[in-house]
């Protein structure tokens, strides 16, 4: 009876913190130009997410959603040859877009849709994304619902409203009136939330038999996974546990340096140690790394060769953790000022209730430990690549002072850290996305045959990831002046075309009305001015 008592008071501690109530859907469309008959984009650099280098000046030609056709028509530096060109008939929309680069729309492979605890709108959120060329995202735990979720998703591919293409995975245990204890309900539950509509499943820990079930039988009725491998059950299921029952992949990095212990079997925890209060949980996963075996050891090579034969999936979502190597620096980023919601700001603040708020006494030791911590992860992530693994880009926003769409470019720049050419790193954000979602056929890459998702900016990505900012890159111009070049111009998802800076104003506009309406100045922790 009392073990039954504890696992009732887990499973509803464990919804309480994996589900939120939920927000606002998103309005009607207004936006967005198209989807037309036959659209013509012309001029553009191409990089077409494959890691093929760029090549241009590209004539793209889009019939409704589908890309037909795609021309070199020239040489750089010389007049385009207009004989090549694919030509415009009356009823053709061009868009004249010499020197533009062209890439994959963007795939979160791990982006949540907010809550109410956030006081994140659904229009906000997705706004804040498309403005960021992402397309395309996995709603890891359907935190709002599965049918909320659903009826998003198919507004969504209809263009009923303005958001990217939905995945939803559910929480695994969503929708459960008791805790799933043994095989058979594992299995039952497996098989109903496929019948619900899921698009796979989202999971943290479980009894090892539970887990087995669960895993297995997702995908054997060919759904995909992913799994946060939670500390309270990583010492006895990890992610090599995970991968050989076949998991798809792998969130965050938990559950990794645990297959990597050589001289232990459990974290080194300190021996006051409480889940329940974040920064115990946080401060003592900046030691793990440390605690695993050395980067190119035999146990390294073994782990990582095993992962690799199980084509399993790397989501690292570095960005989310930043935060515990430099607060200050995710704290301040300058566009909280203009694009965060004072509900989000708020729940950002230290707390010790709001989940990732856990700054109750961050010190420069955590920070070093992380920043070592960080070195240890990107050497694994980086070598995993160089081998042939999958790395994919999500950015599970919406917590730790990571903003949506931003948040997501901060990946990009820190798998850039991490060793991975920057033409790898569109790879993981484009075609590697759309394999983990088994969607490749249909986006990740811009070839003739796929959906019509792009993003258009003017300056070259490769040179600098941080055009790709809403609030673009400073440059100084010739007046000795700073100015900002770049954040995306046009985002363009199954043929119709966003003004991206326009849904960053809608996004401004939004802060602002809820600031006035609250009377509300955005100021750091514990100060008041």
């Amino acid at each position: 009876m009392k073990k039954r008592l504890l696992l009732l008071a887990i499973f509803g501690l464990f919804l309480s913190f994996s589900t939120f109530s939920q927000i606002e859907p998103a309005p009607d469309r207004n936006e967005g130009d198209g989807q037309y008959g036959r659209l013509i984009l012309r001029g553009v650099i191409l990089i077409d997410g494959t890691g093929a280098p760029p090549v241009g000046p590209v004539d793209i030609v889009v019939e409704k959603n589908r890309i037909a056709q795609i021309q070199v028509v020239g040489y750089p530096g010389m007049p385009i040859n207009e004989n090549r060109r694919p030509k415009a008939g009356p009823d053709d929309k061009v868009y004249e877009l010499d020197g533009h680069y062209l890439l994959p729309g963007f795939i979160d492979s791990h982006g949540h849709i907010g809550g109410r605890g956030q006081g994140t709108p659904a229009e906000y959120v997705f706004k804040l994304w498309l403005a960021h060329g992402i397309t395309t995202i996995r709603d890891p735990s359907a935190g709002n619902g599965l049918d909320w979720v659903l009826d998003q998703k198919k507004r969504s591919a209809a263009n009923e409203i303005t958001a990217p293409r939905i995945l939803a995975y559910t929480s695994f245990g969503q929708g459960s009136e008791e805790p799933i204890t043994t095989a058979e309900q594992a299995k039952a539950w497996v098989n109903e939330n496929a019948k619900k509509g899921a698009d796979g499943i989202k999971f943290f820990g479980a009894n090892p038999e539970v887990m087995e079930a669960a895993i297995s039988e997702n995908k054997r009725i060919g759904l995909r996974s992913a799994m946060h491998h939670q500390q309270l059950d990583v010492a006895r299921w990890n992610v090599l546990n995970s991968a050989r029952t076949g998991l798809t992949s792998m969130e965050h990095w938990y559950g990794l340096p645990e297959a990597l212990f050589e001289n232990r079997t459990i974290q080194d925890f300190r021996l006051d140690y409480n889940y329940q209060n974040e920064q115990h949980r946080f401060a003592e996963a900046g030691k793990l790394w440390k605690q695993a075996a050395k980067p190119g050891s035999d146990h390294w090579n073994k782990v990582m060769d095993e992962l690799l034969e199980l084509d399993f999936t790397l989501d690292p979502t570095f960005n989310i953790y930043e935060a515990n190597r430099d607060m200050m620096r995710a704290r301040t980023a300058e566009w909280h000022e203009v694009y965060t919601l004072p509900s989000l700001w708020r729940f950002y603040a230290p707390s010790r209730q709001s989940h990732g708020s856990y700054w109750f006494d961050w010190t420069t030791e955590e920070e070093v430990l992380w920043k070592e911590n960080y070195k240890l992860w990107m050497t694994f992530v980086n070598e995993y690549k160089n081998r042939g693994g999958r790395v994919t880009a999500g950015s599970d926003s919406g917590f730790i002072y990571q903003l949506y769409g931003f948040a997501y470019i901060r990946e990009l720049e820190l798998l850039r850290e991490a060793g991975f050419h920057p033409l790898e790193v569109l790879r993981s954000a484009t075609l590697y996305g759309a394999e983990l979602l088994g969607m490749e056929e249909e986006i990740g890459s811009v070839e003739v045959g796929k959906l019509a998702d792009f993003v258009i900016l003017e300056e070259n990505p490769l040179q600098n990831l941080k055009v790709l900012y809403g609030t673009g890159a400073i440059r100084i111009d010739e007046n000795n002046e700073p100015i900002r070049v770049g954040g995306v111009r046009y985002t363009v998802k199954d043929g119709i075309v966003y003004d991206a800076k326009k849904l960053l104003e809608d996004v401004k506009v939004m802060v602002d009305k809820q600031k006035e309406k609250e009377g509300y100045t955005i100021t750091q922790p514990g100060l008041d001015w």
